[in-house]
């Protein structure tokens, strides 16, 4: 479904933001191939590898949402966007914080000097608290965005089902996921809901893009 998204997006050659939210896209399908590997057990949870992997998915996590929250400002026009100014700021702020948020995970992962696996606060201001400020920086700019410049409504209720979706998610995730697991005979749990409904809000994200954006047709 990511890899649809993004031949959608690219096929849109002169839409505005293209090249920085299909960098968005990317790096969810990464931290998708990371849950992959994490989740399926392909990598052990007792493999000495396992805590890199796991700093690296926390990191491109982080990453992910950072580059959603700079792709607020692009229908901003801070700078213009497809230009090497806006694409390169992007691309190295966002690897400045996947490389600090995967260090500072494994880390903590690995007791490295002060970092205490038994007190991972600083994980968990940068999971909780960081990430979702940058989703509601996001959310608050895109709303700003269609209030003042557009006179279409109807990507307002994109946003909407999108918070809505990925709010369900997290809520399933963890608050329900054990007594699902316990319903469903440990089939499935939360995880499997939760990972549905964060594809959906990131399928909303495109849909709200794609609506907000024109595309020259005698350039196409």
């Amino acid at each position: 479904m990511t890899a649809i998204m993004i031949y959608h997006i690219r096929s849109k050659y002169t839409a505005v933001g293209r090249k920085e939210i299909i960098m968005f896209f990317y790096l969810y399908m990464l931290v998708t191939i990371m849950d992959l590997l994490l989740i399926s057990g392909i990598i052990p949870t007792a493999s000495d590898l396992y805590p890199y992997f796991t700093g690296v998915h926390l990191g491109l996590i982080s990453a992910t949402f950072w580059c959603l929250l700079l792709n607020g400002f692009v229908g901003f026009q801070f700078a213009e966007d497809g230009t090497p100014l806006s694409l390169w700021s992007i691309r190295i702020s966002s690897f400045i914080v996947f490389a600090a948020v995967a260090f500072l995970s494994i880390a903590t992962f690995q007791n490295l000097g002060p970092f205490n696996p038994n007190q991972p606060v600083a994980l968990w201001i940068i999971f909780f608290i960081f990430n979702g400020a940058a989703l509601l920086i996001y959310v608050i700019l895109q709303i700003v965005l269609v209030v003042n410049t557009l006179d279409d409504r109807w990507p307002l209720g994109d946003i909407v089902f999108g918070i809505g979706f990925f709010a369900v998610g997290q809520v399933i995730l963890y608050v329900f996921s054990v007594n699902i697991c316990n319903f469903a005979k440990h089939y499935i749990d939360g995880l499997f809901f939760g990972t549905i409904s964060t594809l959906l809000s990131v399928m909303m994200v495109y849909k709200y893009w794609d609506s907000i954006t024109k595309e020259d047709l005698e350039f196409s």
